[in-house]
């Protein structure tokens, strides 16, 4: 572990990470469920979890064929603490060999702190770590979308604290999407989104698609 990294982990562990203050997403776990209870998905998968960026990738599961098993677990709206409340229902019953996790970015959005969302993330990790020790795990940077171009900075420094922290930590990896999505400029390439300047379209979508596809086995 490099000194440097070590002390900034440090520096944000003292608190656990938070609990969410309301029950928003009872519904779409609700529906996890009872689609899991129609047709459970085999162990050994491939699993993406986050926010919407996760839940409006409308073919995911066809997108990486190459895998044995895809499954979708987005909540759009969710934030990193919510992925982390909810690791026994979104994560854990499913096994996977790989979880991949975007979010983080509406954490910011609702006025939370890059040191916030890291912590999120540590338990995120932990909780992963405690239930399924040889899953592998991977963290898709934030994204920088038009719409949240004044918080590019905290973008950065939370995508710069999440790499850190990844160096440190065993099958663990940071998936760059937010260098790619940026112009010449360093400002977000809006072609690679819908009209709401949030959510991404089909190029974006086919730019993750490449760059995830690196971290894969």
């Amino acid at each position: 572990m490099r000194p440097a990294a070590a002390q900034q982990e440090n520096a944000v562990a003292i608190a656990p990470a938070p609990r969410p203050a309301d029950d928003r997403w009872a519904a779409s776990i609700a529906e996890f469920a009872q689609a899991d209870a129609a047709h459970a998905p085999t162990p050994g998968g491939v699993l993406f979890v986050g926010s919407s960026s996760i839940r409006l990738w409308t073919d995911l599961e066809t997108e990486f064929q190459a895998l044995p098993v895809v499954i979708k677990r987005g909540f759009g709206g969710s934030r990193m603490l919510d992925c982390t409340a909810y690791l026994k229902k979104i994560v854990t019953p499913y096994k996977p060999r790989l979880v991949l996790v975007y979010a983080g970015d509406n954490d910011l959005a609702e006025g939370r702190s890059p040191e916030d969302v890291l912590r999120s993330f540590r338990g995120f990790v932990e909780g992963v770590r405690a239930e399924l020790p040889d899953t592998r795990i991977g963290y898709i940077s934030i994204k920088p979308s038009p719409l949240r171009e004044a918080l590019l900075p905290q973008i950065r420094a939370t995508n710069a604290l999440i790499e850190a922290y990844a160096e440190t930590v065993h099958n663990l990896d940071f998936i760059d999407v937010f260098g790619p999505m940026l112009d010449a400029r360093g400002l977000p390439r809006p072609e690679l989104f819908r009209e709401d300047r949030l959510h991404l379209n089909a190029d974006g979508y086919a730019l993750w698609k490449r760059v995830i596809s690196a971290h894969l086995p």
